[in-house]
């Protein structure tokens, strides 16, 4: 990788290009281990400026703007590469910003050591921050996020241990209690399952309470749908297919009420990797992306990140929870109408997100819409 760096804004070289330990770009953890060990001062990375893959968001040779928290005394090269300007660029993706965030946490905790950055893309910043009481998390996200802290208070409510510990919170920022143990990525225990049958109960007891909320009950979306549809590229037969599906969703939309699920809460990237096991205990997190909403497409999104059999375990805890809080209802049915309304769902929230990002992030989500739109028409042709 390679970096342009710069101190308070103003440009001083670039350094590079050498190996790192991430094939991830936005795991720019040891990317910034690297740089201030190099430089000698911290340094954080604040954005990717260029990238050379074809595996969007992974290998290949890659540049950062990097900015350096004190000034290096280590000499740079003359770089080529442009810091440039955009509107949608993320708070914490400026040097300003990145600063201003960072003094921001410093206030609110006691800090016995430097920040150490873990993540920086366009969805969000992520920062680690130790004090005497054990490290505390700094995340930042983008206007078009939900704020996590309000939506944490909402669950809170009702399951204090199921959701992290909120230190403070401000607009587009919110400090976090560390919560030992793992992200349940790959194939989860047994145990780790749990977080499946709690989330439901959650739902249950906060359902009808849409207040504050973004609605996107599935009655919104043939509206949303429909101006997505005007923006992406299809091949002819997919447009075609989609506009049909399309017609259908009205219809779609009241088969899947006659299930008897309310709408509620919807955490809305509920798969494994967010959800955290110490052992014992089972924590859910990254709530950036909740809306008021069908509980069936929190259900639903745990299928692409297991393989089928744990999908079977895991899609029978969900109905048979969904069962004992809903009785009456059809969860197995929900689950099956829902499916391409929730790559609908998905489609439009990533075309939410190429608009609220810069040009040079695109390519962490360019095709996405395009793609939930085809993954909607394959389990409901039409």
């Amino acid at each position: 990788m390679t970096a342009l760096v710069t101190y308070r804004g103003e440009r001083l070289g670039e350094i590079g290009p050498f190996p790192v330990r991430t094939p991830r770009w936005h795991d720019v953890g040891p990317v910034a281990e690297e740089l201030t060990v190099r430089l000698g001062v911290p340094v954080h990375v604040l954005r990717l400026l260029t990238h050379d893959s074809a595996d969007t968001g992974y290998g290949g040779s890659v540049a950062y703007h990097a900015e350096a928290l004190r000034f290096p005394e280590v000499e740079l090269t003359d770089s080529g590469l442009s810091v440039g300007e955009d509107p949608l660029r993320a708070p914490w993706a400026t040097p300003e910003g990145l600063r201003s965030a960072l003094a921001w946490a410093a206030g609110a905790v006691r800090a016995v050591g430097p920040a150490e950055q873990v993540k920086s893309w366009n969805l969000s910043g992520l920062y680690r921050l130790p004090t005497t009481d054990g490290p505390v998390w700094l995340k930042t996200t983008p206007a078009f996020a939900l704020s996590e802290a309000e939506v944490i208070a909402r669950f809170a409510a009702v399951d204090p241990e199921l959701v992290p510990p909120v230190v403070a919170a401000t607009e587009g920022r919110v400090l976090l209690g560390h919560l030992p143990g793992v992200d349940c990525w790959g194939l989860p225990e047994d145990a780790m399952l749990d977080a499946v049958p709690r989330l439901v109960a959650a739902q249950a007891a906060l359902a009808g309470q849409r207040a504050g909320l973004p609605d996107r009950t599935p009655g919104t979306l043939p509206e949303r749908f429909a101006v997505l549809l005007s923006r992406v590229v299809l091949t002819a037969d997919e447009q075609a297919a989609a506009e049909r599906l399309l017609a259908d969703l009205p219809l779609l939309a009241e088969e899947l009420a006659s299930c008897g699920l309310p709408e509620t809460l919807v955490h809305g990237d509920f798969h494994p990797g967010n959800w955290r096991f110490d052992g014992t205990r089972n924590v859910i997190i990254d709530f950036s992306d909740s809306y008021y909403g069908h509980p069936a497409v929190d259900g639903l999104r745990p299928q692409d990140f297991l393989s089928g059999d744990r999908w079977a375990t895991v899609r029978r805890l969900w109905i048979d929870a969904w069962t004992t809080h809903a009785p009456g209802s059809d969860p197995a049915r929900a689950l099956e109408l829902a499916e391409p309304l929730a790559h609908l769902g998905h489609a439009v929230r990533y075309q939410e997100f190429l608009d609220g990002i810069e040009a040079t992030e695109r390519v962490y989500h360019d095709g996405d819409p395009e793609s939930e739109i085809r993954a909607a028409l394959a389990c409901r042709p039409v």
